[in-house]
């Protein structure tokens, strides 16, 4: 015998008229009841004008208290960053040497070293200013915004617009944008570790906490700029914004640079290794010429320009001017760079993790079917969930707004009473709504969520409009029906409802003895063009890997869709069993992992890490905060919610995948070009150094002027300034580049003696063959050494054939110029004031056949150099892979 479970059937819950309708919040229907609404007024009367501020109202307010930021440029701020550049450790040596000089009298190499760091020093402020200002008119596009009541109408503003006496509507996923007094609140959490330290989401609403300060982070009904709403809905009218906000406090914080990336500590180890070869090399000039009963001061002076020309003095601006270049023309490619430095990071990646929706899929979701407990087609599962959703606050899912877009008729028979908003572990919403009868008043708890979280929380389910036991082979059949159409691709939520008592205040511990209305399934068709995306990623070296939410059924399905191989599929629970070390080895080999949450995911990124990978993470919620935070580099999109934007590195303009690889390719292009120049600066600067030290020890006088040092080493680094627009080659983009400082050692090791045998040859020539003077010796090696070390770039800009890999035509010529310029210069008037002589015509053609033959050994010894690196970098690739 079938039993009948007392209660009320869909229909009669759904269908029955009633005059009373939803009252409206500032023509918000959603936002809050009736109630509320009263609250909210009263509060405004009180508090602020009726209607919000008017436009003129807020720009007083906006000229009175200026822009609503802590990090806003102040006067001097242009001082300040300039006098940060002459703070650059290269540039102190500089700036060391060139006093030096001027105390020992030596005036002109005093004022050329002087001139050469003010102008390098000029032109990476100007380059690094201009770069930064088109970062800053990228960001412009995803600027973040807050909801804001003006002339009486609720408008989106962006942040910095925000004034006292604003009032603001905050929903879930909101960065609380200043510091405010709340109004009206609806179950608002508010994540604030930032000013506190706690870990945990705190309570807030318009209770007045007697034991805390009025206006302080431990204020139950403040909340602050620098914190985050987890959860819930809240009407605040702004007290204090930009500097007198608690944030402002510490507002040095948000000046602070995020945390050392891997280009950032290569490069400072970069730094480090040139201080040591500097530091070595004076000593090793002063002690043996000294001994050699060298006059002391000459050698001095002359171990002080060596020093100066070790250095590579534009080694900021260079870098500066590529990885901003990247960022525009990452631009173009609709991907938006908040920190330079990320750049490299992304050219690094080697995995890539994200959700499926709005990667694989086209993230446009639509209700594909509504069927009963029993999987049969039902219109009265929609229905319900419609009211769910109509009344849902906080940021709307996209299945909710696939719900919505159903609109069904009867709506205002209802009125909101409460919520008990959704979270990622019950994974499930409810909304507490009130009908009246002619008689009395119902109140009904409807709940959608995961199917395995809400069919263990029924005791009955909807047939035809009967309602019956849920017994165990009906939950059997039940699953069976959800797991069928997760099995054809589709999301299923499940909806249920209840019966309630009249009383104030519900929570999650209400959500029991419900009622199984059904099951709603939604599709997102795949993305047409990301099968030929993951192709290309892969053919790249970027792994990528699903962490989804949904079911591992509908995970296979579209990834099957896709062309993803997916023999082995990792859900949540089975995490829960792993060590650390065993998810590192289980993430490298698993590509899906289904039903994982926040939590979970953050564990799979670190594990990724550990076992020496960089990590990408894209993601678009308030649950992908940790993780985009914990990422090599953090992505997000422009439409993701405002504490997701704010944690990214990288912004997209546009969803998926082929964007993302465009943004992977700029990114590895910037970095290639940054690390032509160290290879060139370490391994060129490098020979012709140690070529003047060893000829220093045994010429009867110096091998070259301490001024034409310095000139040498000026001219070489102004060929490099156009490296920025060089074009990279293929073979490099093709593959995730990590920064390898050993490499750099090594390269400059085995290349660098090359440019020494030049030297020395160089050397006998003029000795020998023409019986050089003091001043053509200087004259011919300075000629010599500007060409090899200047021409050698062709060379060492690819990894492949020179004369297959066609620079930019910028570098061309600009390297062109400045070896005619080296060749001219010992005819022109200054040539006197530098100590050079007119070289004979003879030496040209010994200066062509060595160039050209220095350019071939050293292409040749690259050649090796990279062959037998690469089983080194393979293995170490084996190891972390």
């Amino acid at each position: 015998m079938v039993t009948r479970i007392a209660g009320a059937a869909p229909d009669a819950l759904y269908r029955e008229p009633k005059s009373e309708v939803v009252p409206k919040c500032r023509g918000d229907s959603n936002f809050m009841n009736a109630q509320s609404v009263a609250t909210m007024e009263a509060a405004e009367q009180v508090l602020a004008p009726p209607q919000g501020l008017t436009k003129e109202e807020a720009a007083e307010r906006l000229r009175r208290f200026g822009p609503n930021s802590t990090t806003r440029r102040r006067r001097g701020a242009l001082v300040l960053e300039l006098a940060f550049l002459f703070l650059n450790p290269l540039v102190i040596i500089l700036l060391l040497a060139s006093a030096v000089s001027a105390a020992l009298g030596q005036t002109v190499d005093a004022t050329i070293v002087f001139l050469m760091v003010l102008l390098g020093v000029t032109i990476n402020f100007v380059q690094t200013y201009r770069s930064h200002r088109a970062v800053e008119k990228l960001h412009e596009y995803v600027r973040l915004t807050a909801t804001a009541l003006r002339d009486g109408a609720w408008q989106e503003l962006k942040c910095t617009d925000i004034v006292p006496d604003d009032l603001l509507r905050l929903a879930a996923g909101d960065l609380v944008p200043a510091d405010g007094q709340i109004l009206e609140s609806r179950d608002l959490y508010v994540q604030q570790a930032a000013l506190t330290g706690e870990s945990m989401p705190v309570e807030k609403d318009t209770k007045a906490d007697e034991a805390s300060v009025e206006g302080t982070p431990q204020a139950r009904n403040w909340v602050f700029l620098g914190t985050s709403v987890v959860s819930g809905t809240a009407l605040v009218r702004i007290v204090r914004t930009g500097d007198r906000t608690a944030f402002g406090a510490i507002s040095a914080k948000l000046l602070e640079r995020p945390g050392e990336t891997e280009f950032e500590r290569g490069l400072r180890h970069f730094g480090m290794l040139i201080l040591r070869a500097v530091f070595f090399l004076v000593l090793f000039i002063l002690v043996v010429r000294v001994a050699l009963h060298k006059d002391a001061f000459e050698s001095f002076v002359f171990a002080v320009a060596l020093a100066v020309g070790l250095t590579p003095e534009f080694l900021p601006m260079i870098t500066s001017v590529t990885l901003a270049r990247g960022a525009v023309r990452m631009a173009r490619e609709k991907v938006i760079v908040k920190h330079l430095p990320a750049i490299q990071n992304f050219g690094s990646i080697d995995v890539l993790c994200s959700d499926k929706t709005g990667t694989l899929t086209l993230g446009r979701m639509t209700l594909a079917c509504s069927v009963d407990a029993l999987g049969q087609p039902c219109d009265r599962t929609v229905e319900l969930a419609y009211v769910n959703s109509r009344f849902e606050t906080g940021i709307r899912s996209p299945l909710d707004s696939a719900i919505l877009q159903r609109e069904q008729s009867g709506i205002e028979q209802f009125v909101k009473c409460d919520e008990i908003p959704f979270d990622f572990n019950r994974r499930r919403l409810s909304v507490v709504v009130e009908r009246s009868r002619p008689s009395l008043r119902e109140r009904f708890l409807i709940t959608k969520g995961a199917p395995e979280g809400i069919l263990p929380l029924c005791i009955g389910y909807v047939a035809g409009s009967e309602t019956y036991p849920f017994e165990d082979r009906i939950c059997a059949q039940a699953k069976r029906a959800y797991e069928a159409l997760s099995a054809q691709g589709l999301r299923v939520l499940a909806v249920a409802f209840a019966a309630v008592e009249k009383r104030d205040g519900f929570s999650a511990d209400d959500e029991h003895s419900l009622i199984l209305a059904g099951f709603l399934g939604f599709s997102d068709p795949p993305n047409p063009d990301v099968a030929s995306s993951l192709a290309a990623m892969k053919r790249d070296g970027v792994q990528v890997k699903i962490l989804t939410g949904d079911n591992e059924l509908v995970a296979r399905h579209i990834c099957m869709q896709v062309g993803m191989e997916t023999p082995t599929i990792i859900v949540g629970n089975e995490l829960e069993t792993m060590s650390d070390p065993a998810l590192g080895h289980m993430a490298e080999q698993v590509a899906i992992f289904a039903r994982v949450s926040p939590m979970q995911k953050l564990r799979i990124l670190r594990a990724l890490k550990q076992r020496g990978h960089v990590v990408g993470y894209l993601g678009d919620g308030i649950n992908d905060a940790p993780s985009l935070h914990a990422a090599d580099v953090g992505i997000s999109v422009s439409t993701a919610v405002d504490v997701a934007r704010e944690a990214a590195d990288l912004i997209l303009l546009q969803p998926g995948l082929e964007i993302l690889h465009r943004g992977i390719v700029e990114g590895r292009r910037a970095s290639a070009n940054v690390l032509k120049y160290l290879l060139m600066g370490t391994s060129s600067n490098f020979g012709n150094m140690f070529s003047m030290a060893g000829a220093s020890l045994f010429l009867p006088f110096l091998p070259m002027l301490s001024t034409q040092i310095l000139l040498n080493n000026f001219l070489y680094d102004t060929a490099q300034i156009t490296i920025p627009t060089d074009n990279v080659d293929e073979s490099y983009i093709r593959k995730p580049q990590r920064w390898d400082m050993h490499l750099i050692r090594n390269f400059m090791i085995f290349i660098g003696p090359i440019s020494s045998i030049y030297d020395f040859l160089t050397f006998y020539v003029l000795l020998r063959v023409f019986h050089a003077t003091e001043s053509l010796f200087h004259t011919g090696w300075f000629v010599e050494s500007l060409a090899t070390q200047t021409l050698v770039l062709f060379v060492i800009r690819t990894a492949g054939n020179p004369l297959r890999s066609r620079p930019s035509t910028w570098l061309t010529t600009t390297t062109i110029f400045i070896v005619l310029v080296g060749i001219l210069l010992p005819f022109t008037p200054l040539a006197a004031v530098l100590g050079f002589t007119p070289l004979p015509q003879p030496f040209f053609l010994f200066l062509g056949v060595s160039t050209f033959t220095y350019l071939a050994l050293v292409e040749a010894a690259k050649r090796r150099f990279l062959a037998s690196a690469k089983p080194v970098q393979q293995r170490a690739l084996e190891v972390t892979a």
